[in-house]
């Protein structure tokens, strides 16, 4: 703890140094919180991404109007209002908006301006918190990692009423900025770039809504890594470091750009078949959860909404895994889906599935890469194309270097884990190694070696350390 004199409205270390020595009888040390409450930022950045691609995508569309390209005319349209339409939706939904009378946030959301009420709603709970002295609304408990690691016993935080507002609004927006990323973002910047490669020029509004679709589309991606990580350490007060938001950066950046250019290269010379190999691994990753929960003969979660009947239930279970699909067409979604838990999410990591992705993945681009420089045609004879196909296969070996990266030096959490990348890979060499020595040191007939379940032991190892902390405190 420090040692400095703490400000006046900011008791919460004075606190803890108290309580340290006397911790409570489970272990918890007791923080009276009444520091400062964080800016919204992540709600001023997704409101800014949300209106500038909206803006963009309107002017594009005019200007397709002009030209009379109605094809890509409407479905620029499409993808700009659809992802808008959803938005106004979630933001609804999360805020509980029906129940209410508020008719002026309901007309903004009907004019498709829900973020920008939203987030001015966000601003002035920020400037008015602090001002007056509020009672707590809920106890948060978390335990501090330091270098990775548990240390010392749990904290319990008092949660006040502006910063339980400010954090519904940041949880709507992470919401809306991966619907907006994967079902907006994403189909529009193909779209563009398809256009591109097909009129041979680059329109500088073009180019400049495929930017804002870029920056979107990562940025969905790292909300989609980062919420990861804290529903599966829910227990843990994690911090991620400015070194693996750059990793996660270079790692999503990378997958994402050499997917898209990937399908879109593909699709200039086989049109039709890049339509039936997006629609494969749509139907894959949509059905894959709902064949996990029938082969378990689980039952629905109760209570993910109040007065949720069967019916409803189960659209809102299609809609999350149709999301779901969506974001591993282009990238790993970070999440496992668990329609029988309550949370939707499977919160033990599963590495081997990790791997089977990223290889699968790897096979497919490289297969269409391959088709495309076969099938390709007059036009890209002036561009290096054995290059550009080295280049892609590169890029996305350099996103998979990224993400083994940030697992094995980065993520905020690592020495939670039982094993690590490293260690994956140093227990498979050796049992490759145990394989080809077998038969030499087994003539007399073949031995089974099975290789070490890496997975189930990072429960046991989390409950460890917890049981060290409690037993310390």
């Amino acid at each position: 703890m420090d040692s400095n004199k703490p400000a006046k409205h900011d008791i919460t270390e004075v606190v803890a140094q108290e309580s340290a020595a006397n911790p409570t009888e489970n272990g918890v040390v007791m923080v009276i919180n009444h520091g400062k409450v964080h800016p919204p930022l992540s709600v001023l950045w997704t409101t800014a991404l949300y209106c500038a691609e909206f803006i963009c995508a309107s002017v594009l569309s005019s200007m397709y109007h002009n030209t009379e390209h109605v094809v890509w005319m409407g479905l620029t349209i499409t993808f700009m209002l659809v992802p808008s339409v959803l938005t106004q939706l979630t933001l609804t939904f999360v805020h509980r908006d029906l129940g209410r009378d508020r008719p002026l946030v309901l007309f903004m959301h009907l004019l498709q301006m829900g973020p920008i009420i939203r987030c001015i709603e966000a601003l002035v709970v920020y400037c008015q918190a602090g001002k007056n002295e509020e009672p707590y609304v809920t106890i948060s408990r978390k335990i501090k990692l330091k270098h990775g690691r548990g240390f010392g016993p749990a904290f319990e935080c008092e949660i006040g009423h502006s910063e339980r507002k400010l954090a519904i609004h940041r949880n709507a927006f992470k919401r809306t900025a991966v619907i907006q990323a994967f079902l907006g973002s994403t189909p529009q910047l193909t779209l563009q770039l398809y256009a591109t490669i097909q009129e041979k020029y680059v329109l500088h509004t073009r180019l400049a809504l495929m930017i804002i679709s870029m920056i979107s589309i990562v940025y969905g991606a790292l909300v989609c890594s980062v919420l990861a990580i804290q529903i599966k350490y829910d227990d843990y007060k994690v911090r991620m470091k400015p070194a693996a938001y750059l990793c996660m950066i270079l790692w999503r950046g990378l997958e994402i750009a050499t997917r898209i250019t990937t399908l879109v290269l593909f699709s200039t010379t086989l049109s039709a078949w890049v339509v039936l190999v997006g629609l494969t691994n749509l139907f894959i990753f949509f059905f894959q959860p709902w064949v996990e929960f029938w082969v378990r003969k689980a039952s629905l979660p109760e209570n993910i909404e109040n007065n949720f009947s069967k019916l409803s239930t189960t659209v809102v279970l299609c809609m999350v895994t149709f999301l779901y699909a969506c974001i591993n067409i282009f990238c790993w979604s970070a999440v496992q889906l668990d329609l029988a838990d309550h949370d939707l999410v499977e919160k033990q990591p599963r590495w081997r599935r990790l791997a089977i992705y990223y290889t699968l993945r790897f096979m497919e681009n490289v297969t269409l890469v391959i088709l495309w420089y076969y099938f390709k045609s007059d036009f890209y004879e002036y561009i290096c194309t054995p290059l550009l196909v080295v280049q892609l296969i590169i890029c996305y070996g350099l996103a998979v270097i990224f993400m083994l990266i940030f697992h094995q030096f980065c993520h905020p959490c690592r020495r939670l884990f039982h094993y690590n990348v490293e260690d994956c890979l140093r227990c498979y060499c050796c049992w490759k190694e145990k394989q080809s020595e077998a038969p030499e040191i087994n003539a007399g007939g073949p031995q089974e070696h099975a290789s070490p379940d890496l997975i189930n032991h990072l429960t046991d190892r989390e409950t460890d350390i917890v049981d060290d902390i409690i037993e310390t405190a």
